[in-house]
């Protein structure tokens, strides 16, 4: 190991389609829940998609002030509180902490989309009563940096702060633009993470006139499924995920509780096509490489992967193929799944949130399954842990995703060893 600065993982929380706290999130993976039902954000006949994963008896209100609360698009309102809960976790009582304190707490939080809801309800402001009733929260809450300033405004977090936007990607970028910051001295701790919002009229319409999203009507809890012959494409999600990082030094130094230890991470651009993976793998195995030198581990070192495995007919056999690639024999030993298939696909939060897993995953001793897996395509042909959560022993996960545009990103978390 060298002499770098290490970084672990001390706070996370998480709103999602099943449940809306880390613990609840687990439960449900671990049992095999399926988060799709019926759209009840808008009138689902307007699309030909009936079904996503929503967020159950969510109410901003609950947790927000109540101004604020509604003022902000719902992709701000999951962030902030998947953040609290994270700040939380991590043992940090912000109204008793020092100015100077918090001025090196740093926050790096993406979307994919950003604040849709808000500008698909102020265009039909716009479309039936005139600009002059446009609200003059429109552009401030419809943008995409916007979280991670209402993170920083509701803390006083004066470190570094900006938004990753890469599509799918996007979570897991955040989590190494925040190891980054860490190794470079410019933050002590880094609250990071992704949010998305997308279940509206106009989003999901875009992803059905591009034949992405399932259109399994009939059976909203069995449409997500990985590696499965009859996949059809994947399943819209929304919801948040946040992680507190911080220096092993500041950690100790303050006693924090240590879930995991941030080993490496890995980055790369297929440069190949605006929606379609590379079928080759070549950027995916790039990114898998890079992030397993980053660690500085073995490729036999490797316990668990969980897979960004979104249910299209391309992505999922591509994704195998490189694993395959990537770590020879060992991708038949290594367990693997694809926990989309149960939260369903969360774009800009999906990285973060299977972040919390994959962590989950090492502290627990459990990989979670891939649901849905009836009838496994020949062409992916490894151990996906096929419908039911198995007990293992995982010492180090990693944790992929994947991005419109051909961003592609690899966490690799580990055990902490002290």
């Amino acid at each position: 190991m060298s002499d770098r600065t290490r970084v672990v993982v001390t706070g996370m929380g998480a709103v999602t389609p099943l449940g809306l706290t880390v613990d609840t999130f687990w439960d449900g993976m671990k049992s095999g829940a399926s988060g799709a039902g019926p759209i009840t954000h808008f009138e689902r006949t307007m699309i030909k998609t009936h079904f996503a994963c929503e967020l159950k008896g969510f109410d901003p209100t609950d947790y927000l002030d109540r101004k604020m609360g509604r003022r902000y698009d719902p992709y701000c309102q999951y962030a902030l509180v998947a953040t609290q809960q994270a700040v939380a976790d991590a043992g940090f009582d912000t109204e008793a902490m020092p100015q100077e304190q918090k001025d090196n707490i740093a926050v790096v939080y993406g979307t994919g989309i950003g604040g849709i809801t808000m500008m698909a309800q102020q265009a039909e402001v716009l479309f039936t009563k005139g600009s002059s009733r446009l609200s003059p929260f429109l552009v401030p809450m419809m943008i995409s940096n916007m979280a991670a300033g209402a993170i920083a405004m509701t803390y006083g977090f004066r470190g570094p702060n900006h938004a990753i936007v890469t599509a799918c990607a996007t979570g897991n970028h955040a989590i190494g633009d925040a190891m980054l910051l860490l190794r470079a001295g410019q933050a002590e701790v880094v609250v990071c993470g992704g949010s998305e919002a997308p279940i509206t009229a106009i989003s999901l319409g875009g992803f059905n006139a591009m034949k992405a999203l399932s259109t399994r009507n009939d059976d909203p809890e069995h449409a997500s499924r990985p590696f499965d012959v009859d996949r059809d494409g994947f399943v819209a999600g929304e919801g948040a995920g946040t992680l507190v990082l911080e220096t092993l030094e500041h950690a100790q130094a303050r006693g924090a509780r240590i879930y995991a230890e941030l080993l490496g991470f890995g980055a790369s651009s297929d440069a190949y096509h605006f929606a379609a993976p590379d079928p080759t793998g070549q950027g995916v195995e790039l990114a898998m490489n890079r992030a397993l030198k980053d660690a500085q581990i073995e490729k036999t070192d490797v316990d668990y992967i969980n897979m960004h495995a979104t249910s299209t007919p391309l992505g999922d056999i591509a994704e195998t193929q490189a694993i395959k690639n990537v770590y020879g024999d060992h991708a038949y030993d290594v367990k693997l799944s694809g926990t989309k298939s149960m939260t369903g696909h969360l774009l800009g939060a999906a990285g973060a949130v299977e972040g919390i897993a994959s962590i989950l995953a090492i502290r627990d001793g459990m990989v979670p399954p891939t649901i849905n897996l009836f009838n496994q395509d020949p062409k992916c042909d490894l151990n996906y842990t096929p419908n039911e959560a198995v007990e293992a022993d995982v010492r180090i996960a990693v944790s992929n995703a994947f991005g419109f545009g051909g961003h592609n990103t690899t966490a690799v978390f580990g055990r902490f060893e002290g």
